[in-house]
């Protein structure tokens, strides 16, 4: 006969830990148990030898008395009674338990009906309706099928339905399925503990594979009566037994494949004893079952790693189910992540498995406390001490500066980068890099002083380096980059373009005259430039920016003709004249002798730097792209514009000659205007300033 025994057999977290807690009690002196702690006859007699004794109600302890609430919980009003006697309350009830309070506490709150789903005489369902005043149980939807129908308004109030831990999962969905059809204002919360599913759902499958089921428990116990239920489904020969007595070896005979599984008020011992009344001589153990009762109760060591099954989430705590043990664990809300806001549900939900590292085992007081948090502390350690050989770049968030650099969290491990390896220019304020993600290189880690030190600065290294690679792979004249203003002098700017600096000269970053390339861009502006030259050998490149669509004499020929008056800016005073700005890119000449309808002995008596004035274009060399232009001929052609204004105006008698100064008599006579030949040639223009 091969033998199997289901992984989720034995005491559920709530018994255990109501056992637990009654043990420790009686251990310190005498302590009442309000009801039977768990429906197992054969654990309350040894409860009791220890010194715990089971009452039936809150008047039989003795005031001031130690009293233990069992996992099933009680009504608000034991807690008032006990109260009001003095006693001291263990409250070992159940946290599945605990929530289901406070679901019916906040739905009656809010103004809504608490519904029950279960079991009305269990003690777990009489402590829930303890703690709502309108709330009713129903024990399936059949039952709420028949009050809905009694009192149809109930059907539009707003309904909250909460399930007994302990029901088949399969009941549930009915009613919740259901009641979504015929009622308007429901909201659904599935309470059944997630080890009792997960009970059930094993036995099942367990009895689907064999041709005989042992469900060991006390037949007052609901829990281990649904696991024989549901194991009778699948398995006909279905036996459940209170203990080893109950065992009959007539009923299994015949029996190829044996599966046993337990009741959550079934302790191992009890287990145990059913096995080792089991007779060598009519089985053969597939594997040892004592084996495999002791690997489900075998020690747990601090600092183990475990894996588990997450059963329960409370406000302070997870509590989880070891995979392949026999233990429930708690892990604290402090060890469940770094972020002290957190909420539980928001990191895991029930049935999720979880890894995590044992912080404290008490076989004395039967506690197993872990923390998810250090057990990722460590995983992440290894990964940074792993990225000091294999050069992987990690990221991580600088929390801080401090005076010889930044800090930044990797993973939760504190990272030391020093100034020099930040990726700044020395002196550079390392403030506002607070809160930014970085890439960075693990360049020294010393685990024993927590000290881990890392580069910033090789990580944009080798970037650069790869992107250069690239640049200088597809570089070619005349191609396009967008690129950024890395730094300005005198003579250009340097641009980034992605890894490579080219320098785009004074001449080239615009068709204007300008004398600093500040007038143009600045540092850190985004730029479109144009490959003019490189050097490979060098790693020299001259880039441009000019926009050759845009070429002034082209510009210029399109818009002015021979003729044209003209606003000018005056650029540059020469001796023999000065200067102008047509369009951006294209200057024109102003003779000395056109500055002016009059004589002038230097252009800066006629005109300054920055002047804007109307010229009238006088000749075009588009041969040599030049430009000659007259303020004189505007001048002179100003007074035809009003021919009739002169002819209008009323004959004044000269004035006789005697009168007038003596200066007039010795001006010279009018200059008559120069000939646009007369100007000087283009040759005199001295080099610096040829166009």
């Amino acid at each position: 006969m091969n033998v199997l025994m289901a992984k989720s057999a034995g005491f559920c977290y709530g018994v255990r830990r109501a056992v637990e807690l009654a043990e420790q009690a009686a251990a310190r002196g005498p302590v009442y148990m309000l009801g039977h702690l768990t429906h197992n006859e054969q654990v309350i007699r040894r409860l009791a030898e220890q010194g715990a004794v089971t009452i039936g109600s809150p008047e039989e302890a003795p005031e001031g008395a130690a009293v233990l609430i069992r996992a099933h919980g009680e009504p608000d009003s034991t807690y008032e009674l006990l109260s009001a006697r003095g006693c001291q309350v263990i409250d070992a009830t159940c946290p599945n338990v605990t929530r289901i309070h406070q679901i019916v506490r906040e739905a009656e709150e809010r103004g809504r009906v608490p519904i029950v789903v279960g079991e009305a005489s269990h003690p777990e369902i009489v402590g829930i309706l303890g703690c709502t005043e309108n709330g009713f149980v129903i024990s399936d939807w059949e039952e709420l099928s028949s009050v809905l129908e009694k009192e149809p308004k109930l059907r539009e109030k707003p309904l909250s339905f909460v399930s007994q831990t302990t029901a088949i999962r399969d009941g549930w969905k009915k009613i919740v399925e259901n009641t979504k059809k015929v009622c308007t204002n429901a909201e659904f919360f599935d309470t059944i503990c997630g080890a009792t599913s997960k009970r059930q759902s094993e036995a099942q499958e367990l009895a689907g594979r064999c041709d005989g089921m042992i469900v060991i428990g006390d037949r007052r116990s609901s829990n281990t009566r649904r696991l024989a239920q549901l194991c009778a489904q699948r398995c006909p020969l279905t036996l459940q037994i209170e203990g080893a007595d109950g065992l009959d070896r007539e009923q299994l005979r015949g029996v190829t494949t044996l599966g046993i599984t337990a009741g959550a008020s079934t302790p191992e011992w009890i287990i145990k004893e059913v096995y080792n009344k089991m007779s060598d001589e009519i089985m053969e153990i597939e594997q040892s079952f004592a084996d495999m009762l002791e690997e489900s109760i075998k020690p747990i060591n601090t600092g183990d790693k475990v894996t588990g099954t997450v059963i329960a989430i409370t406000p302070t705590e997870v509590q989880v189910d070891l995979t392949g043990t026999k233990f429930t664990a708690s892990i604290p809300l402090s060890e469940l992540s770094d972020d002290p806001d957190v909420k539980p549900e928001d990191v895991v939900k029930v049935g999720d498995t979880i890894e995590a590292e044992v912080v404290l085992y008490s076989d004395r007081d039967c506690e197993i406390r872990l923390s998810k948090k250090r057990l990722e502390a460590h995983k992440n350690w290894e990964t940074v001490e792993n990225a000091v050989e294999s050069k992987e770049a990690l990221e991580g968030t600088i929390t801080e500066v401090n005076k010889g650099g930044l800090v930044a969290n990797v993973k939760g491990v504190r990272v030391f980068i020093p100034a020099s390896q930040s990726g700044k220019p020395r002196g550079a304020d390392l403030a506002d890099m607070i809160k930014s993600k970085v890439k960075m290189r693990i360049t020294e880690v010393n685990k024993a002083r927590r000290r881990v030190v890392g580069s910033i600065r090789a990580v944009a290294a080798e970037a650069r380096a790869a992107a250069a690679a690239e640049v200088w792979n597809g570089i070619e004249n005349g191609k396009r980059y967008h690129g950024t203003v890395k730094s300005l002098t005198s003579y250009g700017a340097f641009v980034d373009i992605g890894g490579v600096d080219g320098m785009v000269h004074i001449s080239e970053l615009s068709w204007s005259r300008i004398k600093n390339p500040a007038e143009v861009v600045s540092v850190g502006d985004p730029v479109e430039v144009y490959v003019i030259s490189f050097d490979p050998e060098k790693k020299k490149i001259s880039l441009g920016m000019k926009d050759h669509s845009q070429e002034p004499w082209t510009v210029f020929t399109s818009k002015c003709e021979v003729g044209d008056v003209v606003p000018v800016r005056i650029v540059k005073l020469m001796t023999f004249g000065a200067f102008a700005e047509i369009v951006p890119g294209v200057d024109g000449l102003i003779h000395i002798s056109q500055l002016s309808d009059h004589r002038v002995e230097k252009p800066a008596d006629a005109v300054s730097e920055g002047d804007v004035v109307d010229a009238k274009i006088i000749a075009i060399d588009n041969e040599n792209k030049k430009v000659s232009l007259s303020i004189r001929a505007v001048l002179n052609d100003a007074p035809k514009a009003a021919p009739a204004e002169e002819e209008a105006a009323p004959a004044e008698e000269p004035a006789p000659v005697e009168e007038a100064p003596a200066e007039a008599e010795a001006a010279p006579a009018a200059e008559e205007p120069a000939p646009v030949e007369e100007a000087p040639a283009a040759e005199e223009k001295p080099a610096e300033d040829a166009e």
